[in-house]
């Protein structure tokens, strides 16, 4: 494992609303690496320009620059950062049942979070309708980690890793799409272990996040 600092601040190409670009802010924060964000403006689709495109051919925040590395998808820069940085060892478990369970939440971080919580908040952050077979799939999905989260103070160990980095933002945030959280105590002392951690920055809150409260 390769734990020296960057010689030069990581660039995150980032836009304030995204969940998929927080988990890597929180992360490189958690981390207390240097950082420069470059703002993305997604609502002018800034993100299809070619400049942009050039780092990532799929037009989508957050995408790094580390020295000569250029990586994208939140996820892989996840493991990337853990793999690269974190002296501890501990956000990405080596032993094959800890990386198979990190990678397990991993998938539905990329999956039922984006296609639940996070695409219903973006409706309302649009002022597009929600399908109610999205809200449905959502408190399905809280209804399993709160399941889970009765059993351990982490999602996938008894220790943070990854895997609750890339499912805090669009969890917390959940209730701007109309999803609340009251139903589910496992889920919310979860998220309130994580903002407990040192150094923890949370996401903007959008201007849905009143009416939804």
């Amino acid at each position: 494992m390769n734990t020296t600092r960057p010689a030069a601040p990581i660039r995150l190409y980032h836009h304030a609303l995204s969940g998929h670009v927080h988990r890597v802010e929180l992360f490189l924060t958690l981390l207390d690496l240097p950082f420069e964000k470059i703002t993305i403006d997604v609502f002018k689709r800034e993100q299809r320009n070619p400049a942009f495109l050039a780092r990532n051919p799929f037009g989508q925040i957050p995408v790094i620059d580390d020295g000569e590395l250029t990586l994208a998808d939140s996820n892989a820069i996840l493991v990337y950062l853990a793999k690269r940085y974190d002296a501890s060892g501990c956000w990405l478990p080596e032993d094959p049942v800890g990386a198979a369970k990190v990678q397990r939440w991993l998938s539905v971080a990329a999956d039922q979070l984006a296609n639940g919580p996070a695409t219903a908040r973006v409706a309302a952050l649009v002022g597009r309708p929600c399908d109610d077979s999205i809200v449905k799939e959502s408190k399905a999905l809280f209804e399993l980690m709160n399941s889970e989260l009765g059993v351990q103070p982490f999602i996938a160990a008894a220790a943070p890793t990854i895997a609750d980095l890339a499912l805090y933002a669009y969890t917390a945030h959940a209730p701007e799409g109309g999803i609340s959280l009251e139903p589910y105590p496992n889920v919310r002392a979860w998220l309130a272990r994580i903002e407990a951690l040192p150094r923890f920055v949370g996401m903007q809150r959008s201007a849905t996040a009143a009416s939804a409260a």
